[in-house]
């Protein structure tokens, strides 16, 4: 009863209305939001406005459950147009039914539109589209005709499920969307009196439950005006916002317990799996090094099919399926890579998390977008947290997607923390000789250690030589230079662990112009280096929201080589920055007599977590800025022999005729 998932992002867009049915709201508060409407500009408005909102769940003690939704979104500005004027209704055909749908689009007159029968169609989940064993999502698709601005679109529908994902439960998670301010929701949950209902609300008020005739029926409140927008980097809103999880499920270790007993197979001790794991694994002495064969196996072998945990049933397909079908969603990987595991003497489990930008659980368990919606697999013998599904971490590492996160050991029943950092190492050395013309040619060399190597390595791997090649293009113009580039060599693409490094290697344009006076940027790295990682977390330049922040050490060197016709008048002074998470140098030197610059810079980014306060923002802000300004420092070179160019090669602190390389 959740969009919860089991994929590689964040909610897809369509998630957040199929969580906020709406009722048509009477005359007068019609009248007044038009006339605020027509009154205001744009920028005094939200796109769109969810006017009323009411959602009812009847819920039956084995768990099966009758939704009732009804629904008005208005349309303050065009893009308002576009986001209401399409609306989804998920349901799992092999369940459910949906039993009743009406909708119509209500123009700022009061006209009414029915939306007729081709508007309305179903297609099948997209996620899942090719995998026959998961092709039961399906969404109905509603399309209202003649949305304009001021119009509000009216959805009405019923969802039968006849049998519970998990007997003799009940879960629902909802946040609001943030991007649209609430008028007024309601949730009602009825419920058997002898079923009582669990909730974590933050936001949502809460009526005094009323029992009658055997049955309890409990009510959420929600009224919200315009939310801040989110901030550049930061994390989702629902870290510090409004949200609410209801469920039957008492506490975590319960919930653990019934995944545990609907996760049961006995195909996992299937001879084919065992057979493979000893073929895998054959000469092979050391524990890590068995799992790790395995780990690599299953993330080249079994292709990720990614589906909302929570809307499907929550339990694995038998893992020999899984073996001859060679696809699965995340609780599949998880239950393979185990079973393969174990058939080598390897003790590993079930952990539940979320998956996406949330770095808390509700204190209720249940499924949900920013809930529990994704499973990886604990080897505790190991210390290790391994997700096969995420493809392309190496053993050992994890995405950070599931990083600084609590899981669910569903073995032992207990809440633990996946890790809060992993080592991540890059460094750089450019080469440019820029020649008579102005323009130069370059060589550039990366190299990526620890947690950034594999993804680096996976990218390459699955990349056409033509699409390698765009890659290293894309990579020269997001730098901000223009010119040329090529992928002259890499690290071997089939190994599945260490370093791994590119070499690029081109022409720039415009390096140098022959005449007058010409700014060089300090470049020594191209992006994904350190002034990429001081832009992306200085993208907001005052925080009022928890941010993302992912460290790592950073190296690079940089040689430029200039032509004889270019004369230096201006050289960076070196810079030391140092702060408690953040340690930078750079140093520059000149030599004249080669005409060669020198450049190096070292960043260590040490957070230790993932998610950092405003406070933490503010404190690094002004190191952040220092960083900044001399990542972006430039060299200015005069043309020989021009007016005005009287200023000799041995100018600057760190420029002289006896300064070396």
């Amino acid at each position: 009863m959740t969009r919860s998932k089991c994929v590689k992002r964040a909610a897809l867009s369509f998630a957040s209305c199929l969580a906020l049915c709406l009722v048509l709201a009477n005359g007068n508060a019609l009248a007044q939001a038009s006339a605020r409407t027509e009154n205001a500009t744009q920028d005094d408005v939200p796109n769109a406005t969810l006017e009323r909102d009411v959602h009812l769940f009847v819920v039956q003690r084995d768990g099966s459950v009758v939704e009732d939704d009804d629904t008005v979104l208005r349309a303050n500005t065009t893009a308002g147009v576009d986001q209401i004027a399409q609306r989804y209704v998920w349901f799992n055909k092999d369940i459910e039914t949906i039993t009743q749908l009406s909708a119509e689009t209500i123009d700022p007159d009061g006209t009414t539109h029915a939306v007729g029968a081709s508007g309305i169609r179903d297609v099948q989940e997209p996620r899942s589209a090719g995998a026959p064993t998961f092709e039961d999502g399906v969404l109905r698709t509603v399309i209202f005709p003649g949305v304009q601005i001021g119009s509000r679109v009216h959805l009405h529908f019923a969802k039968r499920r006849a049998k519970a994902l998990e007997a003799g439960t009940f879960s629902y998670f909802v946040e609001p969307d943030s991007d649209m301010p609430v008028d007024a929701q309601r949730l009602i949950f009825d419920l058997p009196a002898n079923l009582p209902l669990h909730a974590d609300a933050r936001g949502y008020t809460a009526q005094v439950p009323v029992t009658e005739n055997g049955r309890t029926r409990y009510v959420f409140d929600y009224q919200h005006g315009p939310y801040a927008p989110l901030e550049a980097g930061a994390v989702a809103y629902v870290n510090w916002g409004d949200r609410l999880m209801v469920s039957t499920v008492p506490d975590y270790a319960a919930f653990a317990a019934r995944y545990r007993e609907a996760a049961a197979d006995p195909t996992a001790t299937d001879p084919a799996i065992a057979a493979l794991a000893q073929s895998l694994t054959a000469g092979v002495s050391d524990p890590r090094e068995r799992a790790a064969r395995i780990y690599d196996w299953m993330r080249f072998n079994i292709r990720y099919v990614a589906l909302f945990l929570g809307e499907t049933a929550a339990a694995p397909h038998r893992a020999i399926d899984i073996l001859r079908n060679r696809y699965g969603d995340c609780k599949d990987h998880v239950a393979l890579f185990t079973a393969l595991l174990a058939a080598a003497g390897i003790r590993a489990e079930t952990a539940m998390l979320d998956l996406g930008p949330v770095y808390t659980l509700p204190e209720v368990p249940g499924y949900g977008a920013h809930a529990i919606n994704h499973v990886i697999a604990w080897l505790p013998e190991l210390g290790v947290f391994a997700d096969t599904s995420s493809g392309g971490y190496a053993f050992g590492y994890l995405p950070p997607g599931v990083m600084d996160r609590p899981a669910l050991l569903v073995d032992e029943g207990v809440l633990t923390r996946t890790p809060a950092t992993e080592p991540r190492e890059r460094s750089a050395r450019l080469s440019l000789a820029v020649g008579e013309s102005g323009d130069a040619a370059y060589s550039y060399y990366v190299q990526d250690v620890g947690a950034g190597a594999e993804p680096e390595r996976n990218t390459f791997r699955r990349a056409t030589h033509a699409g390698a090649q765009q890659l290293a293009a894309q990579r020269l113009r997001m730098t901000g230079l223009a010119g040329t580039a090529r992928v002259a060599a890499t690290s071997p693409a089939a190994a599945t662990g260490g370093p791994f490094s590119v070499t690029m290697q081109g022409t720039l344009d415009h390096v140098i112009w022959r005449d007058g006076t010409t700014a060089i940027p300090t470049t020594s790295s191209f992006t994904g280096g350190i002034a990429t990682q001081i832009d992306s977390w200085l993208a907001q330049p005052r925080r009022t929201q928890p941010w993302a922040c992912i460290g790592g050490s950073f190296e690079e060197s940089a040689q430029i080589v200039l032509p004889a016709f270019a004369q230096v008048t201006d050289l960076p002074q070196d810079a030391s920055v140092n702060d408690t998470a953040l340690a930078y140098t750079s140093h520059y030197v000149y030599d004249a007599r080669s005409r060669t610059l020198q450049i190096e810079r070292r960043l260590s980014a040490r957070f230790g977590h993932q998610m950092c306060s405003a406070d933490e923002f503010a404190q690094m802000r002004d190191a952040l800025l220092q960083i900044e300004r001399d990542t972006r420092a430039q060299i200015v070179v005069r043309a020989r022999g021009k007016a005005g160019a009287n200023v000799g090669p041995n100018v600057g602190p760190n420029m002289g005729p006896n300064m070396g390389l």
